[in-house]
Formats: C-alpha cells, sequence, structure tokens
C-alpha cells in the first residue's frame, strides 16, 4: 500500500471521541426536553420563569450604553470579588481566593478538574445532580456514592457516609439545598460529616447555587462554617436572582486549589461576561435583597400550591422541599421513573425521572415548580390523566 493509500484509510475512519468522553451523553433533562410536543408545559428544567431583578436590568443597560465592555481580569473584577469573599466570612477570604466564571456550572468543572487525578475517589450524593460523576470521570476520578435514603425522605445518613469514605477519598461533593430533591442538610448534620472527615485527606466541594431559595425561616448552614480550612465554595446567581443566561457564578477557598483553579479557568473562558460582572455588583444591594425575599416567597407559595394538587388529585406522596424548586414525586405504583416520565411527556408535560439522580431517586419524578400556577395546576391534571 502507498503512503498515499494508507492516509487515505486513516482519513476514512469514523471519529471516536477520546477514552475520557466515551459513554458521556447529553443529560437525560435535556434529552427530554428536547423531545417534548409543542404546547407541553415544562416542569423538567430548574430554570426560574421570573424575570431578572429590575435593579440588575437597570445596570446592565447603563454599562452597555455607557461604558466599554472588554475582557476583566481571568479571575473577574476585584469589587465583585470582595463582595463574594465577604459572603463567607468563616473563610477568611481575600480577593485573591475567589474566581468569578461563567456560571456555578463552570465553577464546579473547575474545582473538580483542579482537585481530582486519575484513580481518585470522590464521594457523591445519592441522588444528586447529574453532572457530577460525568465530571469526576472526564477528571479521571471515580465516583463512590453516600445515600440520602428515599426511605428516610433523602435526609443524610450518617453511618453510610462514613462506610463509603475511604484513603482513596480525595473529593467530597455536598449540595444543600439539593438538586433534586430540595432537602436541606441541617446544621448537626454537617457537622457530622465534618467529624467524619477529620484526619482524611479529603477536601470538600460545597455546591451552594440553591442556598438564597430557602423555606426553612433561616439561610441554610454551609459546611464551610464548620469545616473551612478545606471546602471549596461553588455558588452564583442564576437561581437566587433569576440570572440563568447571565452566566455568573463564582468559586473561592484554599488558596492553593483557586489558584489552579484560576490557570484552567482562563484556558477555558478567558473570564466571565464583563456586562454580567459589572450588572451582578447590584446583587449586594438593598433594592435586590427586597427582590430576592420576593422570589424567595413566590416559590414558597408555588411549593405549597403544587403539594396541594398533588395531594387533592393525584393521591401521591411528594417530598416537601425545604429549598430550591423542585419536590419529588413517589410514583413508583406506576412503573420505573423512566417509565412514568414518558407517560408524562406523551400527555405533554415535561418531568425529569429521579433513576437520573442516582439509585436513590429510582421510582420518583423530579417536578420543578418553575412555573406559575395555572401551569402547575394544569400540569397535574395532565399527570392525572396520563396516569389513569
Amino acid at each position: 500500500m502507498t503512503g498515499r493509500e494508507q492516509n487515505s484509510s486513516a482519513t476514512a475512519r469514523e471519529f471516536e471521541p477520546p477514552a475520557r468522553l466515551r459513554g458521556i451523553q447529553k443529560s437525560a433533562i435535556r434529552a427530554l426536553f428536547d423531545r417534548a410536543l409543542p404546547g407541553s408545559i415544562n416542569l423538567g428544567l430548574g430554570e426560574p420563569d421570573l424575570p431578572t431583578p429590575r435593579v440588575v436590568r437597570r445596570e446592565a443597560a447603563r454599562v452597555v450604553v455607557e461604558e466599554q465592555n472588554g475582557y476583566t481580569t481571568h479571575a473577574g473584577l476585584p469589587s465583585l470579588r470582595a463582595l463574594v469573599a465577604n459572603d463567607y466570612p468563616q473563610m477568611k477570604l481575600t480577593t485573591e481566593r475567589v474566581v468569578i466564571t461563567a456560571g456555578s456550572q463552570e465553577a464546579l468543572y473547575l474545582a473538580l478538574m483542579s482537585l481530582v487525578d486519575e484513580g481518585d475517589e470522590v464521594l457523591l450524593p445519592d441522588p444528586g445532580f447529574i453532572a457530577y460523576p460525568v465530571i469526576v470521570r472526564m477528571a479521571g476520578g471515580v465516583p463512590v456514592f453516600y445515600k440520602l435514603p428515599a426511605s428516610h425522605d433523602f435526609s443524610f445518613d450518617a453511618e453510610d457516609f462514613r462506610r463509603k469514605l475511604s484513603p482513596r477519598t480525595k473529593v467530597v461533593v455536598v449540595i444543600s439545598p439539593s438538586n433534586p430533591t430540595g432537602r436541606v442538610l441541617a446544621r448537626d448534620e454537617l457537622a457530622r460529616m465534618a467529624d467524619a472527615l477529620e484526619g482524611t485527606n479529603a477536601r470538600v466541594v460545597s455546591d451552594e447555587i440553591y442556598r438564597e431559595i430557602y423555606y426553612t425561616g433561616e439561610r441554610p448552614a454551609s459546611i464551610s462554617e464548620v469545616y473551612p480550612e478545606r471546602t471549596v465554595v461553588v455558588s452564583g446567581l442564576s437561581k437566587s436572582m433569576s440570572m440563568t443566561g447571565w452566566r455568573l457564578g463564582w468559586l473561592c477557598g484554599e488558596e492553593a486549589v483557586v489558584r489552579t483553579a484560576l490557570v484552567l479557568h482562563g484556558y477555558v473562558t478567558t473570564c466571565a461576561s464583563a456586562v454580567s460582572q459589572k450588572s451582578a455588583l447590584t446583587a449586594w444591594t438593598d433594592e435586590a435583597a427586597r427582590a430576592r425575599a420576593e422570589i424567595r416567597q413566590t416559590f414558597r407559595e408555588r411549593r405549597d400550591f403544587l403539594l396541594a394538587r398533588i395531594e387533592s388529585e393525584l393521591s401521591l406522596r411528594a417530598v416537601a422541599p425545604d429549598g430550591a424548586f423542585y419536590t419529588m414525586l413517589d410514583t413508583r405504583a406506576h412503573g420505573t421513573s423512566t417509565e412514568v416520565a414518558e407517560k408524562f411527556l406523551a400527555a405533554r408535560v415535561i418531568t425529569v425521572p429521579g433513576g437520573a439522580f442516582g439509585a436513590e431517586a429510582e421510582g420518583f419524578t423530579r417536578i420543578s415548580f418553575c412555573a406559575d400556577e395555572t401551569a402547575l395546576a394544569e400540569g397535574v391534571r395532565r399527570m392525572q390523566e396520563a396516569l389513569r
């Protein structure tokens, strides 16, 4: 075979992704959303339908018209990083220990890529956010799961957590309030988790993107309050300020970890949007605090409305969330979580099968209440028809 023929043969091969990306597919959430019929009610995506508060939009309009909006430094505006640092006094942060990212999803990616090496075990909540095990595998790590048992409404199981820790545990991921369950980890539960981690080499990645959306009377505790030295926090404004498309998040914590993440961030994103960063400075004003409280109250009212409708019309049990904007509907009597989600999809209601979030959530369906009461009522009516 001539050299040209050999080259032609090599060129003709089908593309195959690198080993670290094989088997990684579009998430179940997006896959269902993409197959939804026209006129479907979206109770699947975790995206607030409320407008971004006026204080942020006003500033964005001014910034676009009046200012030059080139790159910021890789780490983000120093003034914005200082505001973020002040939110975590227990961590004694400086601006050098904060990176502004393109949403909390990038912050999560940077944190895990910076901490996880080939073969490291990463302890993840079951159920937990779909992206966690995917990013761990991208980093070469091994996902291990600690149970938040369905039998106890997805509350923390300290004994199972201790059993899952091993000398190979490099990172523990914590999310509170939880996606998908809406449950909050109480301060004493976080303290038990911290006690179990004492003497290990594990660091914690605390996903706090839902921390400002709570129904417990006070802002949920953060594990950084009881385990500050080895905790990296990822968060942002997407949920609490209805700013999903603005892509404004952050990563903060141990200086050496943040410094490594910053290098990666520079190559992946360069910097978060300058317009979003400048506009986000208003998120720490009194006007923004009032807007957050109004958003929180709206979701509380929707939560109560949805739970009442589920009880009266579906006669099924739903877990009452402490925060975030999801409830887990127990649909085990009607088939697997995928089968039920497909029934709902055919009835033009988008939901997410619990099994997508882990084995503990199999038989449940995640319902988002990022929709007004009219849509929630019609969604429940359609689900009732589907289950008949």
